[in-house]
């Protein structure tokens, strides 16, 4: 069939859930997808499959910006976590409005991986793409993009933060780490807080926050009360909201502007991302 932009706008959503898999970055997956629409409008007439064909060249191109994102990222300013979507956290009574999200835990621990494994995990895991496709977004045969899916699924395993509570533990459990923080008493703490919890902040050269991740209750506790109790916490406000679809904070206030989410499991917090980079924060209007 002949391109057609109605074709086109009708697959952009998907072509744009997609790209944010695989690159966290919302600006880079629309970038991405308008370089796709462009190459649409020049293709032929010959495109059976309208889905399939954008797929596979929104794949080629996030193969691309991956690659090349490294030399970006290893020049970045302190750790690198994906673009958050920060929406009210309305309570257990309703759901906030669910755009193309992937759950946090899973976009940081896709940081790992390889470009042609987190693409042919994303194309094929989450978006059922064959492998004989998956191939021809790598430009590989279909026995070596499975081994780049199967690697990269193994890779994700081992890497995993521990999540496995659903929202309601996650509120509860949120809400007490935070008391004991403003309370900063130490052995609540301990009781929320898994002996090998990871925290990990984004300021982006922003802010000034921990360059590298904080490991262990001990030192997490520590840098969560000094922030508490320090001089840029006055006068800011804490919000409940939703982090793609998991529970967080979002802080305003005192200069300060940046999200809070968590992972949990076990009735424990195993991580704690903060996005302190105000170009990452895609924020609901209702906040």
């Amino acid at each position: 069939m002949p391109p057609s932009a109605e074709a086109f706008e009708a697959e952009r959503p998907h072509l744009v859930a997609v790209a944010y898999r695989m690159l966290g970055s919302i600006a880079e997956a629309q970038d991405v997808v308008q370089e796709a629409w462009l190459r649409y409008m020049r293709a032929g007439d010959d495109i059976r499959d309208v889905r399939a064909w954008l797929t596979t060249v929104t794949g080629r191109l996030c193969l691309d910006v991956l690659k090349s994102a490294r030399v970006s990222r290893e020049a970045y300013t302190g750790q690198w976590l994906p673009d958050y979507f920060v929406d009210p956290d309305i309570g257990p009574a309703g759901q906030a409005e669910q755009r193309d999200q992937v759950g946090l835990a899973l976009l940081v621990v896709l940081e790992r991986l390889t470009p042609e494994q987190r693409v042919a995990l994303v194309l094929h895991d989450a978006f059922a793409v064959p492998y004989g496709e998956v191939a021809e977004v790598l430009g590989t045969t279909e026995a070596t993009a499975r081994q780049h899916a199967s690697r990269g699924r193994r890779a994700a395993a081992e890497g995993t933060v521990r999540h496995n509570a659903g929202l309601a533990e996650q509120r509860r459990v949120l809400a007490a780490f935070i008391d004991a923080v403003n309370s900063g008493d130490m052995q609540a703490l301990a009781a929320v807080l898994a002996p090998d919890v990871v925290s990990i902040s984004d300021g982006g050269g922003f802010t000034s926050t921990a360059l590298r991740p904080i490991v262990g209750a001990d030192k997490v506790s520590r840098f969560f009360v000094g922030i508490a109790h320090g001089r840029r916490m006055e006068g800011a406000v804490l919000e409940p909201a939703l982090i793609n679809g998991t529970a967080g904070v979002f802080v305003r206030g005192n200069g300060l502007y940046g999200a809070l989410g968590v992972t949990v499991a076990d009735g424990r917090i195993t991580g704690l991302f903060q996005q302190l980079n105000p170009q990452k924060l895609l924020v609901s209007d209702l906040l």
